[in-house]
């Protein structure tokens, strides 16, 4: 399945680009030009819901953990191990402090539903990753909420210049609970924040993004910025929003998916799929349509090529008959 957002040629270096100053949100960048064109991140958020967070200060190169001052012995075998347990490594570090010691702290965070956590540990050297359980059998629990800002310069210059002065200004009870981070992936959507440990990921988060604090604050979505639920399809993330629009149903427990069925389109570029979710009044169906965009754009200020925007759109909505109990 092609999911939400994706592009050829999304994550290639632009290598015909005309140079632009660093430090300045001219037009030419991804997220102004995505804002001007009003580009959706409905289900764009991740397929993984299992992390591994490594404290990192320092510069990050383009391939963040590869290009870092981790230790460069250890990680193509953290990537290859994390690669195989489907895992997606962070680095992460405290806001504004690209310069200072690490603390030399992990953490693994699962947001698959009902084992959602995240457990803080703090390494001796960074080849203690290799062995470590990545299972939350180790560390020290994180109360609340995570924040993590994608500031991650080297992959494209947006996530920098609008993460950066979001993550220090990001309220939040303590300083444990706001990171740097990087790649998350949706450049264009920058800024972008990925609320652990539910795993929920926004784009274009504007101001201080107070408003997405306080959404979670009360156990609920920051819906007109949510781009989805990690871990989920895009198909679901897209008819989750839709439902939570139309119903009302903002918990960031609602509309758990019961089942999803693609159905036939008359025209091989559109994607339409039948995702059933639950409700507190009984199950609903949800109709959504993915389809491509008729123009090229560059969607990374680094793209060497062009692509089409998939955009998702809201068909129906229909109630579903309550499932026999059981027994």
């Amino acid at each position: 399945m092609t999911g939400a957002g994706s592009a050829t040629g999304d994550d290639v270096r632009r290598t015909d680009a005309p140079a632009r100053p660093p430090g300045r949100l001219d037009g030419n960048r991804c997220s102004v030009q995505a804002l001007e064109r009003g580009d959706s991140g409905i289900a764009t958020a991740s397929p993984v819901s299992r992390w591994l967070l490594i404290e990192q200060p320092g510069p990050w190169g383009r391939q963040a953990l590869l290009q870092s001052r981790f230790d460069a012995r250890v990680a193509p075998l953290l990537a290859e191990r994390a690669d195989r347990e489907g895992v997606r490594v962070l680095l992460v570090r405290r806001p504004g402090d690209r310069l200072s010691d690490s603390g030399r702290r992990w953490a693994y965070a699962d947001s698959r539903p009902g084992q959602e956590g995240l457990w803080w540990s703090v390494r001796s050297a960074d080849a203690d990753l290799l062995t470590a359980p990545w299972d939350g059998s180790v560390g020290e629990p994180a109360q609340g909420r995570t924040y993590l800002v994608c500031t991650h310069g080297g992959h494209d210059a947006c996530c920098a210049l609008r993460g950066r002065p979001l993550a220090r200004a990001l309220p939040s009870p303590g300083p444990a609970d706001v990171w740097e981070c990087s790649h998350l992936g949706g450049d264009r959507f920058a800024a972008n924040v990925l609320v652990l440990p539910h795993g929920f990921y926004y784009g274009q988060v504007p101001g201080d993004g107070a408003l997405v604090v306080a959404a979670h604050d009360r156990g609920q979505v920051a819906l007109p910025w949510l781009r989805g639920r990690a871990g989920l399809t895009a198909p679901v993330q897209a008819a989750q929003h839709y439902a939570r629009e139309e119903l009302g149903l903002l918990g960031v427990d609602d509309l758990a998916p019961l089942g999803v069925t693609r159905l036939d389109t008359a025209d091989p570029a559109v994607e339409r799929w039948e995702v059933s979710l639950t409700t507190p009044a009984g199950p609903v169906g949800v109709t959504v349509e993915s389809r491509p965009s008729p123009e090229l754009v560059h969607l990374t200020c680094q793209a060497a090529r062009p692509g089409r925007v998939r955009s998702w759109h809201h068909l129906s909505l229909t109630t579903r008959p309550a499932p026999p109990a059981e027994g």
